[in-house]
C-alpha cells in the first residue's frame, strides 16, 4: 500500500465532525475550514442531513417519523451524500469536512429504541472518513447549552436527553475505534475555540493516508 502525505492532492481527505447536540460542531467545522484554507488546502464543507433530496426529506420527517424507517432514511441520505457530493470532491483533491456523519447515525435513532447492531449494519457500507473527530463534553455542560439555545428537534425534548446522548456517543466512539476507524476525541467542555480547530487541522498532517 502506498502512503501519501497530507499535502498530496491525488485524493482529498474526508474528515467528519460529530458530537452531542450543543457540543459546537458547526463552530469547529467553520474554524477548521478557515485554518485549512489559510494553509493552502482546497476545502469543501458539507453536513448531514445533506442538501440533496433525501436530506430534505430527512429534515421534513424527523419530527413525525420514528424508528427503523427514520434510521433507514438517514442512511439512504448518507449513501447518496457520498455518491453525489463527498466522493466527487475528494476525487478532485479537496478536503471534505462534514458536520455529522456515521457517528451521529449510530446515536440519534437510539432515542427511538433502535438496536445499535441494526444501526451499525445499515451504515456498514458507508465510506470510512480519513479522520472521525468526536467532540466530547460532560452531559451537564451540554444540557446548559441546550437550555440556552433551545431544542432543535424532538430528540432534545426528551427528559435527560443530554445524559443519554453523551452516553450513546461514548458507546459509538468505542465501537468505531474497535472497528479500526481513525478517531480523534476532542474535549469541548469549554465553548468551542479556534485552538481546538487548530488541534484538529494539525492531526491529518501528522498521519499518512492511503493513496487511491
Amino acid at each position: 500500500m502506498n502512503l501519501r502525505p497530507f499535502s498530496d492532492h491525488q485524493r482529498g481527505l474526508f474528515v467528519s465532525v460529530d458530537g452531542p447536540s450543543g457540543a459546537g460542531k458547526s463552530t469547529i467545522v467553520h474554524h477548521l475550514a478557515q485554518l485549512l484554507v489559510a494553509a493552502g488546502e482546497d476545502v469543501h464543507v458539507t453536513a448531514e442531513p445533506s442538501n440533496g433530496p433525501i436530506g430534505a426529506l430527512c429534515r421534513e420527517l424527523t419530527e413525525t417519523t420514528t424508528g427503523h424507517a427514520l434510521a433507514c432514511l438517514y442512511a439512504a441520505d448518507r449513501y447518496h451524500h457520498l455518491e453525489a457530493e463527498v466522493r466527487p470532491n475528494t476525487s478532485a483533491g479537496r478536503v471534505v469536512l462534514s458536520d455529522r456523519y456515521i457517528p451521529s447515525g449510530l446515536v440519534m435513532q437510539r432515542f427511538d429504541g433502535i438496536d445499535p447492531a441494526f444501526l451499525w449494519h445499515v451504515n456498514a457500507e458507508a465510506d470510512r472518513p480519513d479522520l472521525a473527530v468526536i467532540l466530547e463534553a460532560d452531559s451537564e455542560v451540554i444540557s446548559e447549552r441546550l437550555q440556552e439555545r433551545g431544542p432543535h428537534n424532538r430528540f432534545q425534548l426528551s427528559p435527560g436527553s443530554s445524559h443519554a446522548e453523551a452516553h450513546f456517543y461514548r458507546q459509538a466512539t468505542e465501537r468505531l475505534i474497535q472497528a479500526g476507524f481513525d478517531v480523534l476525541r476532542v474535549d469541548v467542555n469549554r465553548k468551542a475555540h479556534p485552538s481546538r480547530s487548530g488541534r484538529v487541522s494539525a492531526e491529518p498532517r501528522s498521519r499518512s493516508r492511503p493513496a487511491v
